[in-house]
């Protein structure tokens, strides 16, 4: 199979994949949508009954026939009237637009939906890419270091570390740096943190810090101890075993072959890393009041805004797919090894 199709079946795998996901997410919260708005309906009835009994006191209407007048009326303006499965169709297909409806969305100011989302994700990605590829770059560093020496003090002082801020839970950890470094220290003002809003771009880099200094404590040593058991594997492969006999300067061994050829596993680490950080950005955003994708599907969900949820859902899935395409692709461009197409064995 040649390059282009490859491409082009991968393509069109992705896109059967984010259409299901997006009809299940549909079908889910349609009909959380339909048993929330049922049970709002209900009491929304009884107490406009309650209040119409006393505004007409002794009436002879029907409390049965009131109710379920008032019910269908509100059925119809909620649209429960329609067939189940011609709004999760409809939904569906609005969400593969990207039309995700036109309701207003308090978090960091009133915008609609689609609005919302256009603030919200430069700003994650902006915290988790800044995160990621600090944690990436120190991780890299520490790992290859301690890669050719194993054993020794700084290999020790890395597997210690790892095994206690891997287990540390980031929300717990981001608290605690709050308490410390806003409350206590006060080296950052306490209003950063206790409002969502910000005012300029400057202030959003300085909110950034604690969440970042966070991030990148939580992870590095994980990344470390990782990046450091690939370049060991690597280091004992016969082609570097080669280029040292053949008096290739050991910092040409180390990061011109032995790094490239640990490429591959890395970038997946790094493609996993930036979207797993930022599916997991909701406990985080909440926490230090970030205002990005997580903190509004936080928003969405307690709001019940289902077109918003199932949209956020929607970008999440589609950043997914193309990050693994784009993997697929740097994978033969960093390892001549990989061949798109090397099996006729799909």
């Amino acid at each position: 199979m040649g390059f282009g199709k490859y491409l082009a079946y991968r393509l069109t795998n992705a896109f059967v994949v984010l259409f299901f996901v997006v009809l299940l997410t549909s079908i889910l919260f349609v009909k959380l949508y339909d048993v929330n708005v049922k049970t709002q309906i209900t009491s929304q009835v009884q107490m406009e009954w309650m209040q119409y009994q006393k505004a007409h006191p002794g009436t002879t209407v029907n409390s049965t026939e009131w109710m379920a007048k008032r019910t269908e009326a509100l059925y119809h303006k909620y649209k429960l009237d329609v067939p189940y499965w011609k709004r999760v169709w409809d939904l569906t297909l609005k969400t593969m637009k990207f039309d995700f409806g036109n309701m207003q969305i308090q978090v960091f100011g009133t915008y609609s939906a689609k609005e919302a989302i256009k603030i919200a994700l430069p700003r994650t990605v902006l915290l988790f890419t800044t995160s990621t590829l600090i944690t990436i770059l120190i991780g890299i560093a520490l790992g290859v270091k301690s890669a050719r020496n194993p054993g020794g003090m700084l290999d020790k002082t890395i597997s210690v570390f790892a095994m206690l801020t891997t287990s540390l839970p980031m929300w717990w950890l981001g608290m605690l740096m709050i308490l410390i470094f806003v409350v206590k220290l006060q080296w950052l003002p306490i209003n950063l943190y206790a409002t969502v809003a910000v005012n300029s771009f400057g202030q959003l880099l300085e909110k950034m810090t604690l969440p970042v200094a966070t991030i990148v404590f939580v992870s590095f040593g994980g990344w470390s101890w990782i990046i450091r058991n690939i370049m060991i594997g690597t280091l004992q492969e016969d082609f570097i075993l080669v280029s040292r006999a053949k008096g290739v300067p050991e910092r040409k061994v180390i990061y011109g072959h032995a790094l490239r050829a640990s490429a591959p596993p890395i970038v997946t680490m790094i493609i996993f890393a930036l979207l797993g950080s930022m599916n997991g950005a909701i406990i985080t955003e909440v926490v230090f009041n970030w205002p990005g994708m997580g903190r509004l599907y936080w928003v969405a969900i307690t709001q019940n805004a289902v077109n918003l949820v199932a949209g956020l859902t929607y970008i999440f899935t589609l950043l997914y797919l193309v990050s693994m395409i784009l993997a697929d692709l740097i994978y033969a461009w960093l390892d001549p090894r990989v061949k798109v197409g090397a099996s006729t064995v799909m």
